[in-house]
């Protein structure tokens, strides 16, 4: 028993047609604004790359992109398709094209499935590139003289600036790393040589945070060195007072604003994938339904469309029946060619008569 049978006249193929090409160029428009989403999630990661570990995170955009660009292609050939269904003479051109088109658009829309998917998956992925990107940029803060690393500095404060965050995980983990540049410490000061001589490293490290960790709204002046020191500041206790420092880390802060985006757009990619489901199967109503027609030279009689001819049970058995002789026939052909091999090895006995 075929399964979603439906009887068609001319006028509900007409119709189905008809609201048909109109949903192929919705599609379109969706397929566009995929690619605008997959464009604008590249732009944002491209722009603070530098405080990324890999280019793992720029599946996400790139597939967005993809999808885009074959939506745009599959729902502008279907259209046309749709559109040439309403004259036979036209359509029969399409006609040996259809199933293999049908397939193509079952495939993609698995991979709609999936990126969309992936959309919501990637956290985990992400939140590991954020942190040990962070850690890798805050360690590069002080090189502004060394070429490839001058503008991090510049790339870490505008982020701590923009997304009111301070360190990778919290404001502390500035305290475990020399961010002041050797340029700019005196050498000669006995503090300085303190504080180098009792670090294992040889390292500057001080209880401090640079300017842009500091909350303007605070209404304390910010205090940025000496944060731990309680009797350096009047009336000061760090452990219960609220710091004027930003208290969320930047990979906190990047991890949900970049979370919540693609979650965002993978919630809109399923919207498009249903639409395009719901286009897949109204093309397959249409093509069988022209299919069936009884008498090709009679345009006004009734037919009959369905998803799929057979019932889905069997449908899947006849597929796996289909892969299992597949196999076999792979099988033999493998056996015959090792058979060959074999014979074609043996060298015939060569007997000399004295």
């Amino acid at each position: 028993m075929a399964l979603l049978k439906v009887k068609f006249n001319q006028k509900k193929r007409v119709k189905l047609a008809q609201g048909l090409w109109l949903m192929n160029w919705f599609s379109v428009f969706a397929g566009i604004l995929v690619f605008s989403m997959g464009l604008f999630l590249k732009i944002e990661l491209r722009k603070r790359s530098e405080v990324m570990d890999n280019s793992e995170s720029h599946f996400v955009p790139n597939s967005l992109i993809l999808m885009g660009i074959l939506s745009c292609a599959f729902n502008g050939f279907a259209g046309k398709i749709c559109y040439d269904s309403l004259d036979p003479a036209k359509f029969a051109k399409w006609k040996p094209l259809l199933k293999p088109y049908l397939a193509l658009c079952f495939v993609f829309n698995i991979l709609i499935f999936f990126v969309a998917l992936i959309c919501f998956l990637m956290r985990g992925s992400l939140e590991s590139t954020l942190a040990q990107g962070l850690k890798n940029g805050m360690k590069f803060y002080r090189d502004t003289d060394t070429p490839g690393r001058c503008f991090m500095k510049k790339t870490i404060d505008m982020l701590q600036i923009e997304f009111k965050c301070c360190g990778n995980n919290g404001f502390k983990d500035w305290f475990e790393i020399q961010w002041i540049s050797n340029r700019y410490l005196d050498f000669s000061s006995k503090e300085v040589k303190d504080r180098i001589k009792s670090n294992v490293d040889g390292r500057y490290l001080v209880d401090g945070v640079p300017f842009s960790c500091c909350n303007p709204s605070s209404p304390r002046p910010c205090i940025q060195y000496q944060v731990t020191n309680n009797s350096a500041h009047y009336s000061y206790d760090y452990q219960t007072e609220e710091l004027n420092l930003w208290r969320r880390g930047c990979r906190e802060a990047l991890l949900h604003y970049y979370s919540s985006m693609m979650s965002s757009m993978g919630a809109v990619v399923l919207l498009v994938w249903l639409f395009e489901m719901s286009v897949m199967v109204g093309l397959r109503l249409l093509h069988t339904s022209l299919e069936s027609i009884a008498n090709p030279e009679d345009p006004e009689c009734e037919s009959e469309g369905w998803i799929l001819e057979n019932s889905l049970k069997d449908t899947l058995k006849s597929a796996l029946e289909s892969l299992k002789k597949l196999g076999k026939f792979n099988q033999v052909e493998a056996d015959a060619e090792g058979a060959e091999g074999e014979e074609g090895g043996k060298t015939p006995a060569i007997t000399t008569v004295s």
